[in-house]
């Protein structure tokens, strides 16, 4: 699915580059995994290439979705009426799907409710990793003018 030098995103970790693919032997079992440096982290993922699909990792956004996000992220309304608790489960979730879209309406959400009174701790991190990872990814989508990156910041 994928090759070496393509860059993915990886829920919950961001930009990524295939390094190369390898197989190892595990538990005396021989597969083959992607071999992943995450850009972000710096960290080094090995994932096996059969699971890469239920891994929800993918590959970096088209200009075409980008043109969507943005309305999304412009436009819509943001949803004020949770308890921070449920907010935070709700925008975890939202994250782990990988999804740029609601990534997109977590950073969305989260920077609307930071103008009007301070995050707490746990959402401030939040609004910092998802609002990183997704400007990793807009700065990779072919096409992309910093004007448009800007309407994220």
């Amino acid at each position: 699915m994928f090759l070496i030098g393509d860059n993915i995103i990886y829920p919950m970790h961001g930009v990524g580059i295939i390094q190369t693919i390898e197989e190892k032997e595990i538990s005396g079992k021989k597969q083959e995994y992607y071999v992943i440096k995450m850009v972000i982290s710096n960290m080094q993922v090995m994932i096996p290439t059969g699971k890469i699909l239920s891994s929800s990792i993918r590959p970096i956004t088209d200009i075409k979705a980008l043109k969507h996000i943005i309305h999304i992220f412009q436009n819509e309304e943001t949803d004020r009426a949770l308890p921070w608790k449920q907010r935070f489960k709700v925008n975890t979730e939202k994250i782990k799907t990988g999804n740029i879209q609601e990534s997109a309406e977590v950073v969305r959400d989260l920077k609307r409710m930071r103008k009007d009174k301070a995050l707490n701790t746990s959402e401030k991190r939040m609004f910092d990793s998802a609002h990183e990872i997704l400007i990793s990814e807009l700065k990779l989508i072919k096409g992309i003018t910093e004007q448009q990156i800007k309407i994220f910041s």
